[in-house]
């Protein structure tokens, strides 16, 4: 067509719609007659489906096959083959002391208190201090310094007492899978909550020492985009592997994490 020449007129039925157009209808004929478009609105990238009647985005399961779920499921049943499972069963529901923490929308998918060999300090010193006590009562006693009983026994009393309470922040110090991020929960008068998403996070390790992979615990480091991190190091952490296993699993394959738990609740339901 050269310049000056009248265009010819465009067929508009054949024309492919556009999404951006102000005139765009889901109802058009020429999007029925679109198949590539046809194909996208019955089922996009996200798994939601488009309702010819409302017009509105609908939630469809990711589908998997049999042989891919029990694959997620890592094992056992019918094979043969004995595997446990890689990775831990997801928890249904969170604690009290973490559900506060959580928002609604929010997919919880377990918490885990630290290996017990994080107090062993505290225990050895409460072990050390009470054998100290009974040396010391034993040998004052026959030196007949009464006082200095008294005065140890006092101090063996505040050293027990800080044990405990190393004790009870251990028990409230939880790490929390959800989701969108990873949380470590900790302290008792003073609550400390330390986030980072599981968008930011860039690189994740963990590292066993000797007595690590005898007991089975681990280091977790996290490592995101920012400069300041308030989550980065958690230290003994147990059952690393297949607590690493999960948070990979949350980062690259959701949906797959979706997928066993649908199946673990139609077998629950069944």
């Amino acid at each position: 067509m050269g310049p000056g020449e009248p265009r010819e007129p465009r067929d508009e039925g054949a024309r492919r719609p556009q999404e951006d157009d102000p005139a765009f209808g889901f109802n058009d004929p020429a999007f029925d007659e679109d198949s590539e478009y046809a194909r996208r609105r019955a089922s996009d990238d996200t798994g939601y489906a488009m309702d010819d009647d409302t017009a509105e985005y609908e939630y469809q399961r990711p589908q998997f096959t049999e042989e891919e779920l029990e694959g997620l499921g890592g094992g056992g049943g019918g094979g043969g083959t004995g595997t446990s499972r890689r990775v831990l069963p997801l928890e249904d529901e969170p604690t009290a002391l973490v559900s506060r923490y959580l928002f609604p929308t929010e997919r919880y998918r377990g918490e885990w208190k630290r290996h017990w060999i994080h107090l062993s300090g505290p225990l050895g010193i409460g072990a050390g201090a009470t054998l100290l006590l009974g040396y010391l009562a034993g040998f004052l006693t026959r030196q007949n310094i009464d006082g200095l009983v008294t005065a140890a026994v006092l101090i063996w009393v505040a050293v027990i007492g800080w044990v405990a309470w190393k004790v009870f922040d251990w028990y409230y110090d939880r790490f929390i899978l959800t989701n969108k991020r990873v949380m470590v929960v900790s302290g008792i008068v003073t609550r400390k909550v330390a986030m980072m998403p599981l968008a930011r996070v860039t690189d994740m390790k963990y590292e066993q020492s000797a007595l690590g992979r005898a007991l089975n615990y681990g280091t977790f480091v996290l490592e995101s985009a920012g400069q300041d991190q308030a989550l980065r190091e958690v230290k003994h952490l147990p059952n690393p592997n297949e607590l690493y296993l999960r948070v990979v699993e949350e980062m690259y394959e959701p949906q797959a994490v979706e997928a066993r738990l649908g199946k673990d609740a139609d077998g629950e339901d069944a």
